[in-house]
């Protein structure tokens, strides 16, 4: 019969074998990394302070994208703008509602204004947001010239405007009447009467305030509801490059009237001029920057033509005696071009009546000096041609009994004399035949000084 062991050796036993198992675990564990503490959250920052136009509009885009691929807390759209184009409008708000990335739309700073096409950004955030002291609305649809668009196509444009703001605002639980009230009737509000009627979300002074009141709202994106984590998020802003940044600066219709303006100025100089180079130069690219900044805004080509045609009229007013009929038709031509140039239901992207004053006036003063320059050329005498030689002085190189040669601005002639000229004396042209010279003898005068 075998004797099993004791209880107590089996238990030393067990412990002996299993000893080395943990010892195996805790320099496992002490050799393991600590585990490494969550990311921080991240808000993508884009800072509009302009018009709306494609430039601004693929500045945002780029900031969701931006967002959407870094996986940010939020998207945060700092925003000061009168208006601005519908259609980069419509990108904007469809790339905010494509968004993976919540959207907070800030106005800001004190003071700034988020109208018109401004007013639908803002209503299609997930969080409308604005500073103390802004103000939005005024989104009412209007001519090319700021008048309201008359008949049936006003109320067409009209009923699409309200349409598109109603589902921007339902869709966010804002308030609808007074939304569309803002595109109707063209209401605006201030920033606390936005958050009073449920316009927007947040009143906020700065931008750290706006984080730290939006952090822990649920936002639903489509069948997601996200929560939003911004109160200690790190701020990255997107910056514009200084190409984009001079773009945008070019895409404002006063900066695009002016290069057009100045261009074409300095072209007619060189044109009246030629071998000035600096104003051809100088036209030259002011005229191509302002062709760049006209392919993205809506140009009208009755406005555009216009002041091409009062262009034609200065230069022909220079080159053409037309008693000032020419230069009076350019200037009215200049000014309802310059009116017309820019066709746009905003205010916000049409050309300054100062603007067109102070340029105007400019131009003007330009043809002016140009016609001046040039009626006083036209009573130079003539230096050139044969003309040229009439009256001029020279020598004779042989004796003209009556006829030899003579030395003339350097060239020699044949001459023939009216009566004999030794060699060597001074000669005076006083007509051209046939490549001949008909000269006379330039007697001095002589003082006699009498001595009594």
């Amino acid at each position: 019969m075998t004797r099993r062991p004791s209880l107590p050796c089996r238990a030393l036993r067990a412990t002996a074998v299993a000893w080395p198992a943990v010892l195996g675990l805790l320099a496992t564990a002490a050799a393991a990394p600590a585990p490494s503490p969550p990311p921080k959250p991240e808000v993508i920052l884009a800072r509009v302070d302009s018009v709306i136009h494609p430039v601004s509009a693929e500045l945002i885009r780029d900031a969701i994208a931006e967002a959407d691929r870094a996986g940010a807390a939020a998207v945060v759209i700092e925003l000061s703008t009168p208006g601005g184009l519908m259609s980069s409008t419509r990108e904007i708000t469809t790339a905010m509602l494509a968004a993976r990335t919540p959207v907070v739309v800030y106005v800001a700073p004190n003071g700034a204004q988020c109208a018109s096409a401004g007013f639908y950004i803002l209503m299609a955030a997930d969080v409308a947001a604005m500073a103390p002291d802004t103000n939005t609305g005024a989104a009412h649809p209007v001519g090319g010239e700021g008048e309201d668009i008359p008949g049936n196509l006003g109320k067409k444009v009209e009923a699409d405007a309200a349409a598109n703001i109603r589902a921007l605002a339902a869709r966010n639980g804002r308030n609808v009447p007074l939304a569309q009230a803002a595109v109707v009737e063209s209401r605006s509000f201030t920033a606390q009467e936005a958050l009073q009627q449920k316009l927007v979300d947040v009143v906020a002074p700065n931008l750290q305030a706006l984080l730290r009141a939006v952090d822990g709202r649920t936002v639903r994106r489509g069948s997601r509801t996200l929560i939003l984590h911004t109160a200690a998020a790190a701020v990255r802003p997107v910056v514009m490059s200084p190409l984009r940044s001079f773009l945008g600066t070019l895409a404002d219709p006063n900066i695009t009237y002016i290069l057009l303006v100045l261009g074409s100025l300095g072209l007619i100089f060189e044109l009246k001029s030629p071998g000035a180079v600096l104003p051809g130069v100088v036209g030259g690219i002011c005229l191509i920057l302002a062709f760049y900044a006209m392919s993205v805004l809506p140009v009208n080509a009755a406005g555009l033509a216009l002041i091409a045609l009062a262009l034609l009229f200065f230069l022909a007013e220079i080159k053409v005696a037309s008693h000032g009929i020419l230069a009076v038709g350019g200037v009215v031509s200049l000014v309802i071009g310059s009116l017309m140039l820019f066709k746009t239901p905003d205010a916000a992207l049409h050309v300054s009546l100062g603007v067109i004053a102070s340029l105007t006036l400019f131009t003007v003063a330009v043809v002016g000096l140009l016609l001046v320059l040039t009626l006083r050329a036209r009573r130079l005498p003539v230096r050139t041609g044969s003309e040229g030689l009439l009256n001029e002085t020279g020598t004779a190189r042989t004796a003209l009994a009556p006829r030899g040669k003579v030395l003339v601005h350097g060239e020699l002639w044949d001459a023939v004399a009216e009566e004999p000229v030794a060699a060597g004396e001074t000669v005076e042209v006083v007509g051209i035949r046939n490549l001949t010279l008909a000269v006379r003898a330039r007697h001095r005068d002589f003082t006699v000084h009498a001595t009594v």
